[in-house]
């Protein structure tokens, strides 16, 4: 699926695997947004005006900003009593595994089911956290959270971003401490973006992606993979080229 937002296009591709595993990927491309400038090089006084952002083009700034699209997976795992094993911000030293697993559903050596998320390459936010916008999309302060199921919470942000004080977003949300044990919980993922602009970037965009994986753990009694049928060259799609 691709959305057009303003003058960006974002790519959504979600992958189903043969080996059970779900990788969702986004693709961010567009016409880059910029602001004027008298300059057209760097070495005309550019610093000394205390412009912020890059010079991407002559007359045109780059404007610095960030990106951040947030998933609402409401996982039901082999049904909806399910449990989410562990949450905190994603640390490169502090390593953590995120499983969403079914206590009642058990493999026969006694695992539970589940499904993990694999975190892939991510941003937080610039903002302080009582800064009015960052108040709105304090969704962001994490890229991992839990809630139970409601069917009025099913945007991160809330029903009027714009129009919001930060009162009814995820993050309060999941201040209410409701349990997520044995419920019909849902987990939301944030992936982020932090776009400096640079002269590739002027005028079209080249297309920056990041994507995340939903890997089963104990899901399969075994390698799902082994019982696949063999795929043969004639099931193969074989391109020709056109009668001239």
């Amino acid at each position: 699926m691709t959305a057009s937002v303003g003058n960006y296009d974002y790519i959504f591709d979600w992958e189903f695997q043969t080996d059970g595993l779900i990788r969702i990927k986004v693709g961010l491309s567009g016409m880059l947004m910029v602001k004027g400038t008298p300059h057209e090089n760097i070495n005309q006084g550019f610093d000394e005006d205390g412009i912020s952002g890059p010079l991407a083009s002559e007359n045109a700034i780059g404007v610095v900003h960030d990106h951040f699209i947030t998933f609402h997976l409401n996982m039901d795992i082999d049904g909806v009593n399910n449990s989410f094993v562990e949450k905190r911000m994603l640390k490169l030293y502090d390593p953590s595994e995120f499983h969403v697993i079914n206590p009642s559903s058990r493999s026969r050596l006694g695992n539970p089911a589940g499904y993990k998320v694999v975190p892939g390459a991510n941003a937080a936010s610039l903002l302080a956290h009582d800064d009015p916008p960052q108040l709105r999309g304090a969704f962001t302060n994490n890229q991992i959270w839990t809630t139970p199921y409601n069917r009025t919470e099913q945007w991160a942000g809330g029903l009027f971003v714009y129009q919001s004080k930060g009162d009814d977003t995820l993050a309060v949300w999941s201040e209410r401490n409701r349990p997520i044990e044995n419920q019909d919980i849902v987990l939301w993922y944030t992936m982020g973006f932090h776009h400096i602009p640079c002269q590739e970037d002027f005028p079209v965009m080249p297309t920056v992606s990041s994507s995340f994986d939903l890997k089963p753990v104990d899901f399969f009694q075994s390698n799902p993979i082994l019982r696949a049928a063999p795929t043969f060259e004639d099931d193969l799609p074989v391109c020709q080229p056109s009668a001239s």
